[in-house]
């Protein structure tokens, strides 16, 4: 069995951790065992179910006290012996995986799960620096995309696409869900409902959403904004509702743990992110049967199917919404449930595995 040290940063409940996590109740234990590296300060970490399958959570100290960061990875890397140490932390997988290769970790993966994108002015700017050596460190690299690869890596890089897989059996689309969630909810089978699921952070850009969810309620007056998730911006959106004169009409449901259950009470998904790599609430809404309206800065790639649709941040709000109304009653078609099969979570985690193994073998490998 190959024991894989999983460097997660901060675990706050987001769709990294959740991308992990979906690999973690997949893999084969008897083969791939993880343990988690999360720093000091994580919101939401799921202990108890990691223990429970075999595997470990080991707290480090948050990047901001980057000497003791590294003191303590380094030291964690040496003691332990993993083979293996797999950096799911983007552009700063600098500064664990230079620990890994000076404990001596023979294998060494960064993976990207994101990119850059505007109003981030000093955040991209130390990713831009970091980027520089985003090749120097690892032996492997592995993106959620090409588009995520290609952005830390470099066009024309050698790297592994892993998709953000998901259980497509847990988000197939069920009438009599429905009907229960949106019972609770309290809205009518007229109500269109649309619907948002995410951390409230710049990065996801829900103030814009409620702007154009405003312009939405112009045109059909019979609908409901649902904002699922929570966030250090979130008393600002409430009062960003407020002023806008929507929050009669719009939801806070905070953090939930049945969001498969949720998405199919939407009749619409709007994502109008500012950056992203290839976000995994766009594979569970397809999946969900849920059409779905991203911003051009979210990759193209994560349009595994027809219920998938973009719109550049830069139209109006009324062209949102007008394009998200254009999307009602759409429905899952056979095409597109072959196209979702890619990201099939069963199959994706016998890939992982063979990834690994392939890693300590030396078949397979991509090396800098």
């Amino acid at each position: 069995m190959i024991r894989v040290a999983q460097v997660m940063g901060y675990m706050d409940g987001g769709g990294v951790e959740q991308v992990v996590m979906n690999y973690y109740r997949h893999i084969d234990r008897s083969r791939v065992q993880f343990d988690f590296l999360v720093c000091e300060g994580s919101g939401m970490v799921p202990r108890e179910e990691i223990e429970s399958m075999g595997g470990r959570v080991l707290m480090v100290p948050p990047y901001k006290e980057l000497p003791r960061y590294m003191r303590e990875t380094e030291r964690l890397f040496r003691e332990e012996s993993w083979p293996i140490v797999h950096s799911h932390v983007n552009a700063l997988s600098v500064f664990p995986l230079r620990a890994a290769k000076r404990a001596g970790v023979p294998v060494r993966i960064a993976h990207s799960h994101s990119t850059a994108g505007k109003g981030e002015t000093a955040k991209n700017a130390v990713k831009s620096v970091l980027k520089r050596f985003s090749n120097v460190y690892p032996t492997h690299r592995m993106a959620c995309s090409r588009y995520a690869g290609e952005w830390l890596f470099g066009k024309g890089a050698d790297f592994e696409v892993v998709y953000n897989a998901i259980d497509l059996s847990l988000f197939r689309p069920r009438e009599e869900v429905r009907a229960s969630i949106r019972g609770e909810l309290g809205v009518s089978d007229g109500t269109f409902v649309l619907g948002h699921i995410g951390r409230v952070v710049p990065q996801k850009n829900q103030k814009r959403l409620l702007s154009i969810f405003r312009a939405l309620l112009d045109i059909e007056p019979d609908s409901l904004l649902v904002l699922v998730g929570d966030g250090p911006l979130m008393g600002q959106l409430k009062v960003e509702a407020e002023r806008l004169g929507i929050m009669g009409r719009t939801r806070f449901l905070g953090q939930r743990q049945d969001t498969f259950r949720l998405y199919q009470a939407f009749d619409a998904f709007c994502l109008p992110s500012v950056y992203e790599g290839l976000p995994v609430v766009g594979i569970e809404c397809q999946a969900s049967g849920t059409p779905i309206l991203a911003s051009t800065e979210v990759s193209s790639e994560a349009a595994a199917c027809s219920l998938m649709e973009f719109e550049p941040l830069s139209s109006s709000d009324g062209e949102w919404a007008c394009h998200l109304l254009s999307l009602r009653d759409r429905t899952l078609s056979q095409a597109d449930k072959e196209g979702l099969r890619v990201f099939d979570i069963v199959h994706a985690a016998r890939d992982l595995e063979t990834r690994y193994h392939a890693c300590i073998d030396g078949l397979g490998e991509v090396h800098v």
